[in-house]
């Protein structure tokens, strides 16, 4: 199946709401004590990355509106790749610093018909 810019910024906006609903009302200390909900946001920013990824293959003009691309993808490989070595503090700065403005972005993006 083909993939569809569209799509990318679609699954990656789908799961970067999933991630602030999985740590709404969490404390810091709490995500890093919850095992599952850590698995379960590393798997979110794993799927934004790769979506990143994908839309780089199909219009990299459009990835590159996206805030810190490349890092995400790399965040990505470091989540998929170096699952021994993640350090669930960056993840967690990752969801308060990062995350909102991304998903600011991708309403953007989408909202504009990925042309913005």
């Amino acid at each position: 199946m083909p993939h569809d810019p569209q799509k990318c910024l679609e699954d990656m906006r789908a799961a970067a709401l999933l991630i602030q609903t999985a740590v709404a009302g969490r404390s810091r200390d709490e995500y890093l004590n919850d095992l599952i909900l850590r698995a379960a946001v590393e798997r979110q920013f794993e799927i934004i990355g790769e979506a990143i990824n994908r839309l780089r293959k199909l219009d990299i003009k459009l990835a590159e509106q996206i805030p810190e691309h490349r890092r995400v993808v790399s965040f990505r490989n470091v989540l998929a790749h170096g699952y021994d070595c993640v350090d669930h503090q960056i993840v967690w700065l990752t969801i308060c610093n990062k995350l909102p403005a991304l998903i600011q972005q991708l309403n953007m993006l989408l909202s504009a018909g990925g042309n913005a």
